[in-house]
């Protein structure tokens, strides 16, 4: 069994900031004292974490890695390196692969997939159809993250659109339901009205307008209704507008809350000013909007309407987002630098150290319920991460692990960088390279 010692970390978690000295045994963090208080052993590995700050992993609860299917974006093995260099230990990804995770028998497919090339903790989303409702009834909500239903454009048949199979599905399925919430109707209005006036030349400055607020409210706002219909378990992912934020509750503890909402690094950062740099490169959907968007957003973060912070992590090929706007693919990679990103706010002071942890560790595990994970506690699972706060670096092609080779972030200098990561006690990245010994493991539920 091998054993850890972080000596002199600055322990971020559970709403303070002290020192430490953390006792990893095994795939668990046993003690937890003052630091400088622990003496090792002779077969103890010490590591000095004196100016770092120690934080629970990352459970990042939406990402898209692409396979099986469409591995010429990313795969499970690349894009799950990537998110253990960004602290990122573990991850719940989407069903929109090819073919889409709609049954047991192709979503247990991925899951063996991970066991064998995943460094980080995995769970993956069931893919819901207008017609596989019998499938969703199958699944064993302690095994599996959640079902998940694009309410709105999608890939394949993934685009849930049918009213009576919408009712049947908030109404009969027990785990959580996570939704993609954009109206499709008023969206292809608004695309034909530009097409119309700008053939091929449609500029990326149009998507949060042909993408728009009321696309997104009209769709959350529905989804919003049949929950309370039917008291269904409903997350709603990737909120983008001032309107939407609304919808949420922060009156009420988290344990006790149906319906939850979800932010994204990237509607956390950037606003419809950027679409004039970085074009399609920050083509997501929902789309980017407005800085008054961004701003509330962020204030719904901080005021807990909005519950927890995920990526959205979804890689196209360069080639692919250099197409005109209404051929280039929307989605981008994330994983790998989204901690020194939301880092970055803590420097600008719009969030606090300890409400990132609590926003990307702590509620992630309390919300999906997951076994012994998002907390620095003795008898957890060592997910962990050293971050320096001062040690500032630049976004550049040559330090990125995604299989697409590019990131939004390039030429961004952020002022926190990730210096080890630890999954299931085992330090999987330290200083700029990957230590990969074994497959992270999948999460359980206690549901």
């Amino acid at each position: 069994m091998k054993h850890i010692l972080i000596q002199n970390a600055t322990l971020v978690n559970e709403g303070s900031i002290r020192s430490v000295d953390v006792l990893i045994e095994g795939d668990f963090i046993a003690t937890i004292a003052e630091a400088h208080s622990l003496i090792p052993t002779p077969e103890t590995q010490v590591i000095d974490a004196t100016g770092l700050h120690l934080l629970p992993g990352l459970i990042d609860d939406q990402v898209h890695f692409r396979e099986p299917g469409l591995t010429h974006k990313g795969d499970l093995s690349t894009e799950s390196r990537a998110a253990v260099a960004g602290g990122v230990t573990s991850y719940m990804e989407m069903p929109n692969t090819s073919p889409a995770a709609t049954t047991v028998e192709l979503l247990e497919q991925k899951y063996a997939r991970a066991a064998e090339v995943s460094p980080a903790n995995y769970s993956f989303f069931m893919g819901t159809t207008n017609d596989n409702l019998e499938e969703l009834l199958k699944v064993d909500p302690r095994v599996i993250c959640g079902v998940k239903i694009f309410m709105g454009s999608s890939t394949g048949n993934l685009l849930v659109d049918d009213a009576k199979a919408l009712d049947q599905i908030f109404a009969r399925v027990k785990t959580l339901i996570a939704v993609h919430c954009e109206c499709d109707a008023v969206i292809k209005e608004n695309l034909q009205t530009y097409i119309a006036e700008h053939g091929e030349d449609v500029p990326p400055s149009a998507h949060p307008v042909i993408r728009s607020a009321q696309a997104c409210y009209d769709s959350s706002s529905f989804a919003v209704e049949l929950a309370k219909k039917h008291n269904t378990r409903l997350h709603i992912l990737h909120i983008s507008t001032e309107i939407e934020t609304h919808l949420f509750q922060n009156d009420v503890p988290l344990s006790e809350k149906r319906i939850t909402s979800e932010a994204c690094t990237h509607h956390l950062w950037f606003t419809d000013e950027d679409y004039a740099d970085r074009g399609n490169a920050i083509k997501w959907n929902p789309s980017v909007k407005s800085k008054r968007d961004r701003d509330a957003v962020r204030q719904a973060v901080i005021d807990g309407r909005i519950d927890v912070i995920a990526t959205d992590h979804a890689p196209h090929t360069l080639e692919e987002k250099s197409n005109p706007y209404a051929k280039a693919p929307s989605g981008g990679p994330l994983v790998q630098h989204t901690l020194s990103a939301l880092l970055e706010l803590v420097h600008q002071g719009v969030f606090t150290l300890e409400l990132v942890v609590q926003k990307t560790a702590h509620n992630v595990a309390d919300m999906f319920q997951i076994d012994r994970r998002g907390y620095v506690r003795e008898g957890y699972y060592a997910d962990l991460v050293l971050v320096d706060l001062n040690a500032p670096y630049t976004v550049q092609k040559d330090g990125l692990l995604y299989k697409c080779g590019w990131s939004p972030f390039e030429g961004v200098t952020f002022q926190s960088r990730v210096i080890s990561t630890f999954v299931n006690g085992d330090r999987v990245y330290h200083d700029g390279k990957l230590d990969i010994q074994r497959s992270g493991m999948r999460l359980h539920f206690n549901r």
